[in-house]
């Protein structure tokens, strides 16, 4: 379901630039679980593992939240959010008409933002699911201190227990102690699999039941791509985007890659991309800057830079939708004051694909910035839990790859510090 075309990257044969057998080794590593942090790599198996007891509890709970809210509040930072928000945009699309919205929080701790939050959800029938393994990060901590309130006010403690659930540690943690003192139902996130891996675990799939998305569907294309990238050498596609990315970084001195997507509802699926490719191989002064840009938009603002700019530092890794979720017709006008009535034999998607066709070309032999290919099959539930896994399985070759661990995080809690020190945190 997903193709890697590397010709517009100059590198001819991939087999030449990376051999087999460090291919290979890494692989072993990620399946036998020997490589560092590999007591992170729950996700692997996943897909044909996780409970299916507890998937039935979620979908019985959903779905009872479901018929009571107009509104659900996901209150989560980082992996908590944004798979969930990957995933939502991506299959229902950014002007949906199901009966629920989702809404995130937990995420910033602006105070404009969060007060504009809790004055729009007066008037709504809102519940909330709390996504945080310890209960006490700070943004969706205080996200939640101040919804819950808002909640218990307008509806009242009882009614609340209803409206109120926590994906979080089985059996440790503030948010679970808390959870089990007001009587809040609660689902589990795997010990042995971590926060930007954690989309198809609770995390992300109970808030996307909420919404009414087909989460049976996801974790079939999770299932495809297991079975589908079971080579373990360059024949596995996600290895080939691994391995191809890593050349340009350590070979020709490439230190950015921006993910493009030519689909405006696929701009969070690049953010959810960014955390995980970011956060996995961001260390020992190691690793590729992500970044991104949705096309046809940043043609007309970075499309300078990107044709024109300083050379040699980035590359375009670029999704291309096969099939779109719709295939709208150019209306013809019999004015044609706007001069596009030749257009009106073609669809928007055969003129999005022509323009990625141009794009290609220009940005790679007139700019001579290289472009790695990434041909989607489709855009929709299965495509997103195919591409989930898919993407897990680039980021653990290309780390290891890299002889880094892909599942710490430890730049991370530097900041922390240092913000706890001056708000005067208790130690």
């Amino acid at each position: 379901m997903i193709k890697v075309n590397l010709e517009y990257t100059g590198l001819n044969d991939l087999s030449q630039e990376v051999k087999d057998s460090e291919i290979i080794k890494v692989d072993a590593m990620i399946r036998n679980r020997t490589g560092a942090g590999a007591d992170f790599l729950g996700w692997v198996d996943w897909p044909v593992n996780f409970d299916s007891t507890e998937y039935k509890a979620m979908k019985k709970v959903a779905k009872n939240l479901r018929s009571k809210i107009d509104t659900l509040i996901v209150i989560g930072i980082g992996g908590s959010y944004l798979g969930t928000r990957a995933a939502d945009e991506m299959i229902r699309g950014l002007n949906h008409s199901d009966k629920v919205e989702v809404i995130y929080a937990g995420h910033t701790m602006s105070s404009s933002y969060t007060d504009q939050l809790t004055k729009y959800l007066k008037n709504k029938h809102f519940g909330i699911a709390v996504v945080s393994k310890s209960g006490t990060t700070t943004e969706p901590g205080i996200a939640f201190r101040i919804l819950e309130g808002q909640l218990v006010q307008q509806v009242g403690a009882e009614a609340a227990k209803e409206l109120i659930v926590a994906i979080t540690d089985k059996s440790k943690g503030a948010l679970k102690a808390l959870a089990d003192q007001k009587g809040y139902q609660t689902f589990e996130i795997p010990d042995d699999i971590g926060g930007r891996f954690s989309v198809l675990t609770p995390v992300g799939i109970f808030p996307l039941l909420v919404a009414g998305v087909n989460t049976d569907n996801i974790f079939d294309g999770a299932k495809k791509a297991r079975k589908q990238l079971s080579k373990h050498d360059l024949a596995n596609s996600a290895y080939q985007y691994a391995a191809a990315r890593y050349v340009l970084n350590t070979k020709y001195g490439y230190k950015t890659e921006a993910l493009v997507s030519y689909e405006s509802q696929m701009q969070l699926l690049t953010e959810w991309w960014k955390q995980l490719f970011g956060e996995s191989e961001g260390k020992d002064g190691k690793g590729l800057l992500p970044t991104s840009m949705v096309f046809s938009t940043d043609l007309h603002s970075l499309g300078q830079w990107v044709q024109e700019g300083t050379r040699n530092v980035m590359f375009e890794t670029v999704i291309r939708v096969k099939k779109p979720l719709a295939n709208v017709k150019v209306p013809k006008n019999k004015d044609n004051l706007d001069e596009l009535n030749y257009l009106t034999s073609k669809t928007l998607h055969e003129i999005n694909s022509t323009a990625i066709e141009g794009v290609l070309d220009a940005h790679f032999n007139v700019g001579k910035m290289p472009n790695i290919v990434l041909e989607f099959d489709k855009m929709d539930d299965e495509m997103f839990g195919y591409l989930v896994y898919w993407f897990e399985m680039a980021v653990a070759m290309s780390a290891y790859l890299l002889e880094v661990n892909p599942f710490n995080q430890p730049g991370v809690d530097i900041y922390k510090k240092n913000m706890f020190k001056l708000l005067g945190k208790p130690e």
